[in-house]
C-alpha cells in the first residue's frame, strides 16, 4: 500500500527538525569565499519554474570563473548556443524565482543560490563573457536572496568523482539513443557525425 504525506506537520514528523547549523548558515550576500568559489566553478545548474507549475533544470558549463560577480548581491550567468528551447528563459520571463547549484570537479559540497532573475540582452559587462570569441546573446542576471553551502553526503553516497565507479558504457552512446528514443529522421552514420568530432565544434557557433 502507498502511504502518501499530504501535510508540513507530517512530513516534519518523519524528518524530525533541522539541525540549527542547517538553518543559520543562510546568508543573502556573497562572502569573499563565494566569490572564489564561482571563480573555480565551470559548471552550475539552473532550476525553474512557469506560472503554471511547470519546471525546467538547465545545465550551464564554460571554463572556470565563467558567471560574473556583479556585485555583493548580483551574479550573472552568461547563455551559449544550445537547442533554443529556452524553457528555463520562458519561465523565468513567467516567474522570476530560480535556484542555481554550483559545482567544483572534484569537490563534494557545492555552493547553493536562490534568487530572483532577469533576461538581460545586452550590458557592459558582457564584454568580460566573452569565450572563444563568442559574446553571449543574453545572461540570466540573478539577485541573490539565499546562499548556502549544500553538505556532501549526496555526493559521497552517490560515489560521483570515483572514476572505478563510473560506467559509461551502461548505455548506447548519444547517437544510438537519438536514433532509438528521438526517431530523427536522420540516419545512425548522420547522428554518428554529428555527435562526433563535429560537435565539438558548435560549442560556441
Amino acid at each position: 500500500m502507498t502511504v502518501e504525506i499530504t501535510s508540513p506537520e507530517e512530513l516534519r514528523e518523519l524528518l524530525g527538525a533541522p539541525m540549527p547549523r542547517s538553518l543559520a548558515k543562510e546568508r543573502t550576500v556573497l562572502h569573499e569565499r563565494d566569490r572564489q568559489w564561482l571563480a573555480a566553478s565551470p559548471f552550475c545548474l539552473v532550476a525553474t519554474a512557469g506560472a503554471d507549475g511547470s519546471c525546467d533544470v538547465s545545465p550551464k558549463g564554460d571554463p572556470a570563473g565563467f558567471v560574473q560577480v556583479l556585485d555583493e548581491r548580483t551574479i550573472a550567468v552568461p547563455e551559449r548556443p544550445g537547442n533554443r528551447r529556452a524553457d528555463g528563459y520562458r519561465n523565468i520571463l513567467d516567474n522570476p524565482h530560480v535556484g542555481l547549484i554550483f559545482l567544483i570537479p572534484g569537490r563534494t559540497d557545492t555552493l547553493r543560490i536562490n534568487g530572483r532573475a532577469r533576461l538581460v540582452r545586452d550590458a557592459p559587462w558582457f564584454d568580460r563573457m566573452v569565450v572563444k570569441g563568442h559574446r553571449p546573446v543574453l545572461a540570466v542576471e540573478v539577485t541573490v536572496e539565499q546562499i548556502f553551502y549544500h553538505c556532501a553526503k549526496a555526493f559521497l553516497r552517490a560515489e560521483l568523482w570515483r572514476p572505478e565507479t563510473w560506467r559509461p558504457e551502461a548505455l548506447p552512446p548519444r547517437p544510438r539513443l537519438v536514433k532509438e528514443v528521438e526517431t530523427p529522421a536522420e540516419s545512425l552514420a548522420d547522428l554518428e557525425r554529428h555527435y562526433g568530432p563535429d560537435y565539438l565544434k558548435t560549442l560556441y557557433a
